[in-house]
């Protein structure tokens, strides 16, 4: 069962938090897929110069938490807060957080003008994004008007049995757990397979065109050979053994910026170091050596 998110408040121009150049931060993981569907959604918008971002290091600590690590490539500092861990970020949003017992999760968006977390929902981040990008950033869109109920109910079918259902695949506690869980993560991605044979994107006429869904997918995807095949048992297939999936895969990492965006260190050595209770000595496998992060090795 996933955690809901705590902080739900939005960017709008009639609201406390308006849509301003170098006013929004955002804290992520490289290795969470949540997190990188931010990430994405703020380079695609044209929001680079304009949302400032910090990383945290791969390792995940043993409660579940995340630090900040200037030391790891590809990690920083804290450049807003200061904070060594993301549990201050937390706690100066909420004060008694930390003594309260729960944990900051990534991703994160912080407001420097009122020192304050708005939202730490994926979904609700990157339409956001959606939104600040109509005023400061490239005018383009990745939830056109008329495609938003079907854009919601593509990420809502696949979120369920696709991108958290690889986490309830690998953390089950029973066998038959695991088994409802994997069975239906691989009935989806045989589902998806089918609606990808003519068409580039999920949503939209035709060939279709790329929205948040695709975002959405795309994410879970990218780590399901490299991590999710042995590490979660999702072994029924693998990405690459669905000729459509694959090239949806490379389509999104053809796209100006997105390879960038996916650092295959942090990701695989995340998975595979940072949850001892599936794999207690951290040994991280050399493979897969085909796909497109075979240059992860």
């Amino acid at each position: 069962m996933r955690k809901k998110s705590e902080f739900r408040d939005h960017i709008a121009a009639d609201g406390p938090f308006a849509p301003e150049s170098g006013r929004y931060h955002l804290y992520i993981s490289h290795a969470c897929p949540w997190a990188h569907r931010t990430l994405l959604a703020r380079h695609l918008l044209g929001l680079d110069d304009h949302v400032t971002v910090d990383v945290v290091d791969w390792r995940m600590n043993r409660d579940g938490s995340w630090s900040f690590n200037p030391e790891e490539p590809g990690a920083t500092a804290d450049s807003v807060n200061g904070e060594m861990h993301l549990e201050g970020i937390y706690n100066r949003a909420f004060n008694g957080w930390t003594a309260s017992g729960k944990v900051g999760t990534v991703p994160v968006l912080w407001d420097k003008a009122q020192s304050t977390i708005v939202n730490n929902e994926s979904r609700e981040i990157i339409r956001m994004f959606d939104t600040l990008a109509q005023q400061i950033g490239n005018k383009t869109t990745l939830c056109p008007q008329e495609l938003k109920n079907e854009i919601d109910a593509m990420i809502d079918a696949n979120y369920e049995k696709v991108n958290n259902g690889v986490y309830k695949s690998g953390f089950a506690r029973t066998q038959a757990a695991y088994e409802r869980a994997v069975t239906e993560l691989f009935a989806r991605l045989d589902e998806l397979e089918h609606h990808l044979e003519q068409r580039h994107y999920l949503c939209g006429q035709e060939k279709g065109v790329l929205t948040e869904a695709d975002i959405c997918l795309f994410t879970t995807l990218v780590r399901f050979d490299l991590v999710y095949v042995v590490h979660f048992k999702c072994n029924l297939r693998r990405i690459i053994d669905y000729p459509n999936l694959q090239a949806f895969v490379e389509r999104m990492l053809a796209l100006p910026g997105v390879r960038e965006t996916c650092d295959w260190h942090h990701i695989k050595w995340h998975y595979f170091w940072s949850h001892e209770s599936l794999n207690p000595y951290r040994i991280v496998p050399l493979g897969p050596a085909e796909g497109p992060h075979h240059q992860a090795i």
